[in-house]
């Protein structure tokens, strides 16, 4: 399995870190690579294991730090109030500046030696922003996996548009996200467009892929995350 790396990505403010699995080249082909867009919490021991996960299918994998323009990156994740410092570092960080960050990570992304082709995957918050980077970067992604992106009913509203191959994972019982919410986003992403994915898990609530108690639904998890494999090996195949 690919060991990650400490980089740095150019930005108009300066070198934002990042983590950077590679996968050793076979025969020196390209591979494509997925841009990872954490949640709340930071670039987590979760949101680390899902790029380990993504490497290991063969992917180059780019999980830039959000939020490194703050004091503290990330929660500790043992705490009580694990939700309510997720929250609080979510709250200082400026939405704008997030997107522009994001479109600098896709084009670092796009940019590296033996990169064919970029998708993203972005989780809670981070399914959100990569809507949002998608719908702004100058070279879109071709793949998005967007899990219960929290920013999303506002992005709908506004009436952002993405026009790329997309999978959108929801839990029925999302307490943060309401499910006439969770509707109005399905009609905008999904109308005209066979490549939009629409994907609902019974019983699941915000964050069921988090493996937090708090958060975790083993059997929704599970689900989303073979369906993510099948659309990535679709859209985006490694060779």
């Amino acid at each position: 399995m690919a060991e990650s790396s400490e980089v740095s990505i150019p930005t108009a403010d300066g070198a934002m870190p990042a983590h950077l699995w590679f996968p050793d080249s076979v025969d020196g082909r390209d591979r494509p690579a997925i841009l990872v867009f954490q949640e709340i919490f930071g670039v987590s021991s979760y949101v680390r294991s899902r790029c380990d996960d993504l490497a290991e299918l063969g992917y180059a994998v780019l999980a830039p730090e959000f939020y490194w323009r703050l004091p503290q990156r990330t929660v500790d994740e043992g705490a009580e109030d694990v939700l309510e410092q997720g929250l609080a570092l979510a709250g200082q960080l400026d939405w704008e500046t997030a997107v522009r960050d994001g479109v600098s990570a896709a084009a670092h992304v796009a940019s590296l030696p033996h990169v064919s082709s970029v998708g993203f995957v972005g989780f809670c918050f981070g399914g959100g922003l990569a809507y949002a980077v998608a719908a702004q970067a100058s070279n879109p992604p071709e793949a998005l996996v967007s899990y219960y992106g929290s920013a999303l009913p506002q992005l709908v509203d506004a009436e952002v548009e993405v026009e790329v191959a997309s999978l959108h994972h929801f839990g029925t019982a999302d307490a943060y996200i309401p499910r006439d919410a969770v509707e109005d986003i399905r009609t905008w992403v999904t109308r005209g467009d066979n490549l939009v994915r629409f994907e609902l898990y019974d019983g699941a609530g915000h964050a069921f892929d988090n493996p937090h108690p708090m958060f975790s639904h083993p059997q929704a998890s599970l689900a989303a995350w073979d369906v993510t494999v099948d659309f990535l090996g679709e859209q985006l195949p490694v060779a």
